[in-house]
């Protein structure tokens, strides 16, 4: 049956279920004064298309924090998903706007809604769109580090895939399972492919190991291209193992955990010791 804006009905508690709305248009666009006139003329602001995406969903996928404001001031529901299961958090996430998901959390959005089939969580989505600041808004607000999608595994995995280099820091950094797998491909195979020398150091260091083997038997080191900086990086490594100074740091990360940074910070050692048990031989280059 084709449903249009004219041809309304009830869905269940969240709302009227019609076609895109002048309210949907004007969020989109982010016309925060013809969504304030449309709302104060009556509009219902859960309205939902076919699709069961509300304008909240488009202020956000269209990183219109204003647009977001007026829609949940007037009642909008936080977590309302769409047909593949997305929350307007994670259309924050996805459009990478740090406004957004700030006033959806003040809202009381779940920042570890359950997974679909069909979509990852806000974190996932962060890493994805590759906006560092949105990925600690995510951490630090309870996000689960190893939520498992089962088209990315963790989060820690599509950040590398994607070359999110200051995201897959903030992963490490926040205590995410280096050596995590998804068919027995780690990250380190992610970092390897699309041949980021940074990542693939930032990754070892972190303690992942260079010679897991995937599904497939392969290390690695075997996905990149012979003579490549990233192969030289990686055979150097499995020539040439981590200093028993290296391992040490590793290991006091891992028995830390997700705590590690915080109480790292907290010990009564110079500077200099703190940075290199946060972040190892570069201890300028963290904040």
């Amino acid at each position: 049956m084709e449903v249009t804006a004219a041809r309304r009905s009830f869905l269940c508690d969240i709302g009227f279920w019609a076609d895109r709305t002048a309210l949907h248009e004007a969020a989109s666009h982010g016309r925060a004064l013809q969504l304030k006139q449309l709302i104060e003329s009556g509009a219902a602001v859960n309205m939902v298309t076919v699709d069961n995406i509300t304008p909240l969903h488009e202020a956000c996928i269209q990183a219109h924090p204003n647009c977001a404001r007026l829609l949940l001031e007037a009642g909008a529901q936080v977590d309302v998903r769409t047909i593949h299961g997305s929350t307007p958090l994670c259309n924050a996430c996805a459009s990478g706007s740090l406004e957004c998901a700030k006033l959806l959390l003040e809202y009381g959005a779940k920042v570890n809604p359950s997974l679909t089939a069909l979509t990852a969580s806000p974190l996932h989505e962060a890493c994805i769109q590759g906006n560092a600041e949105v990925v600690k808004l995510m951490i630090s607000s309870g996000a689960q580090l190893e939520a498992y999608d089962v088209h990315f595994g963790p989060p820690l995995h599509i950040a590398c895939a994607k070359g999110r280099v200051d995201c897959v820091k903030e992963l490490l950094k926040a205590g995410a399972k280096v050596n995590s797998v998804k068919f027995h491909e780690t990250a380190l195979h992610h970092a390897a492919r699309v041949n980021m020398v940074d990542m693939i150091e930032l990754l070892v260091e972190f303690g992942a190991n260079v010679y897991a083997s995937d599904n497939l038997s392969r290390k690695p080191v075997d996905y990149t291209t012979p003579a490549s900086p990233a192969h030289t990086c990686l055979m150097s490594y499995e020539n040439y193992p981590l200093s028993l100074q290296q391992l040490c740091r590793i290991n006091v990360r891992k028995f830390l955990g997700t705590g590690a940074s915080e109480v790292i910070g907290q010990l009564d050692v110079s500077h200099r010791i703190q940075s290199y048990l946060q972040f190892c031989h570069h201890p300028t280059s963290l904040q």
